[in-house]
């Protein structure tokens, strides 16, 4: 009995030790060193130590984003232990007490309903008096035996009466809607107070095969998707005489659900997301198709990320002439969110957090656009769809196309422009990026401080680089459209800079001008800058000779054209002015243009646009004319 005794403890040790080798290790040291920020994602990169036993070792790595994508997770530093299996599962924590705040909101919602139950019954109740009232209106009107004068003591108590019922109607369904909008704020803080009652973790279990005990210095790598950047600029100039200078930024967002604390930053413009397999063209064969066959059209090139933290969208739509296209339809895609421009071709649209992530562009007879909402500020140029031009009629609005260089600066917000002109030299300096890194196909910027960036709605803003730019200042109007003189800048080489499709905000002699933005597929070296409007340069156009003669020749109407501009400059310096104005051009052989007198402009015939360069003086002044004669038949209506 004593040896059974003795083999059954012997058996249960064993039991335990091997139960004990079972057991996983945790890594208890697991930290975030590092981060590699993309335009779109993030690669996070972890230090863990740990002492590994002889045989099967399966670590834990826990507290990690629930949002990991698993088939990036890599480990390094394991010396002769060789990996058995790599598992990511999500760790569902307990929820955190019901919050007091939770709970007053809770309660105060519940007296809310109620309130809003009493006056819905209150309507409810006067709704149906008026009813009551309007059918003894009419048994009483049917009753002869009535006198006047009794028939006017009832008509007055029901005139009276059913304006006291309207107006207490129209009092309680306007205390309705404010009680509706309380409601849904209500329900809305709790809404964000139960997501943060939420807690899921992830965790990467790891198993191991030691050929020795060891201590092991390991790194963890893995990549998420709810994190981010994006670059914008502020571009400032002090005076004409200065350079340009250009500040490079980055705001960086994450919602990883763990915070970065004090980790070394690095910014890629990389895109870990974008489809590297190269197309394989194969044979094209004709057949004939139905009519609605759609064509497969090509992917394109799209330097627009999407911008989580855009609230809401302004912008121009125009064709691919530059004319504005009103009626167009922008809408959020996966919402009902949407809008459509107006007769100028402007819009706004509010972002809607729980929608999609691109603005849907559709108008008859254009292609439809799909783009990322990547800023504040996104103008749009629809190309027309041959084939459904075809099928519809498209109604005339009246409206020219414009100058696009005048389209731009005739907005509130500006834009570049971008010609082709000899490069200048410009000194960089960068006094926060600790190495500048250029792949075949991305750059790197590894920033000297370390950041702590949090895991909510934030921003963190960082300078990535600054440049002094040499820039030629030159004053510009085109008073048919504007009277505004516009001060613009152009600077030239700003492509070695490596600049991404971005916003950037104006600032001349330490005012606020306004919004542009940098287009990242622009191949030309020069780019001109609007920096506002300068109120010491007066331009006036007037209309000195109009007058309309009657049918020559049985059936043609003349119209003869004439104007005059003023120009004068009340600044204490010397500038240089572009002053640009127009002749209408026919697209119809019975529209005939003759008679251009142009003076001393520079004329082009192909486009009608009349340039004239000029330098004033302080306090000088400048007068040009020009003129022009239309003929077309009399029976007929132009846009003139």
């Amino acid at each position: 009995m004593k040896i059974y005794y003795a083999f059954a403890f012997i058996a249960l040790l064993c039991s335990n030790l091997l139960s004990a080798s079972e057991k996983p290790l945790i890594a208890q040291s697991s930290k975030i060193e590092k981060v590699t920020v993309f335009l779109q994602g993030a690669t996070i990169e972890r230090s863990a130590s740990v002492q590994l036993r002889t045989g099967v070792n399966e670590l834990v790595f826990d507290n990690l984003s629930p949002d990991i994508i698993e088939n990036s997770i890599q480990l390094r530093g394991l010396k002769d232990a060789s990996i058995l299996s790599i598992a990511f599962n999500l760790d569902y924590l307990d929820k955190k007490n019901v919050s007091a705040e939770y709970e007053s909101l809770e309660t105060r919602l519940d007296e809310l309903l109620f309130e809003r139950n009493a006056i819905q019954s209150t309507i409810e109740g006067y709704e149906r008096e008026l009813k009551l009232l309007s059918e003894n209106q009419r048994i009483n009107s049917d009753n002869t035996d009535l006198s006047l004068e009794k028939i006017k003591q009832i008509s007055t108590y029901y005139r009276q009466r059913s304006t006291e019922i309207q107006n207490t109607i129209y009092k309680q369904k306007r205390a309705l809607q404010d009680l509706e909008r309380d409601i849904n704020d209500h329900r809305q803080q709790m809404n964000n107070l139960e997501d943060s009652r939420k807690e899921m973790r992830g965790e990467i279990t790891v198993k191991l095969q030691a050929e020795s005990a060891s201590y092991l210095n390991m790194e963890l790598s893995y990549n998420i998707e709810n994190a981010g950047w994006f670059p914008f600029y502020d571009i400032r100039a002090n005076n004409t005489a200065d350079p340009i200078e250009l500040n490079y930024k980055a705001s960086v967002y994450q919602q990883s659900g763990i915070d970065w604390d004090d980790v070394n930053l690095v910014l890629s413009t990389g895109d870990p997301n974008t489809n590297n397999l190269k197309p394989d063209l194969q044979t094209k064969y004709l057949n004939f198709v139905n009519r609605n066959y759609k064509r497969s059209s090509a992917v394109s090139r799209s330097n627009f990320k999407h911008n989580p933290t855009v609230r809401s969208v302004s912008g121009i739509v125009t064709d691919d002439s530059g004319a504005p296209l009103p009626g167009v339809n922008i809408a959020q895609t996966g919402s009902t969110n949407g809008t459509t421009s107006d007769f100028d071709g402007r819009y706004r649209i509010a972002i809607n957090n729980s929608g999609g992530n691109e603005l849907r562009y559709s108008y008859v007879g254009f292609e439809t656009q799909s783009i990322p909402v990547y800023a504040s500020m996104m103008n749009v140029q629809l190309e027309a769809n041959q084939e459904a031009l075809e099928e519809v009629v498209v109604v005339g609005y009246g409206d020219q196309p414009r100058n696009a260089a005048v389209e731009a600066l005739e907005s509130n917000t500006t834009k570049f422009r971008l010609k082709g002109s000899n490069a200048l030299s410009a000194a960089p300096y960068n006094e926060n990026v600790q190495i500048k890194e250029e792949s075949l196909t991305n750059t790197r910027f590894e920033i000297k401080k370390r950041y702590t960036i949090a895991s909510n709605s934030d921003i963190t803003t960082i300078e990535i680089d600054a440049f002094n730019l040499p820039a030629n200042y030159q004053h510009y109007a085109a008073p048919e459209l504007n009277e505004n003189v516009f001060l613009t800048a152009t600077v030239t080489d700003w492509e070695r800079y490596d600049l991404l499709q971005g916003e950037a905000n104006i600032y001349f002699e330490g005012s606020y001008a306004g919004k542009t933005a940098i287009s990242p597929l622009a191949t030309t070296d020069s780019l001109e800058i609007s920096l506002g409007i300068d109120p010491n340069i007066i331009v006036k156009r007037e209309k000195k000779d109009n007058f309309k003669s009657k049918s020559l020749l049985g059936g043609t109407r003349v119209v003869t054209n004439a104007y005059e501009i003023s120009v004068r400059n009340s600044k204490s310096s010397t500038i240089n002015l572009l002053l640009e104005d127009r002749i209408p051009v026919s697209q119809n052989k019975e529209i005939k243009i003759s008679d251009q007198e142009t003076a001393d402009a520079d004329y082009d015939e192909q486009t009608g646009i009349l340039k004239w360069k000029l330098e004033l003086a302080p306090k000088a002044s400048a007068t040009k004319n020009f003129s022009y004669e239309v003929r077309y038949p009399k029976d007929r209506y132009i846009n003139l």
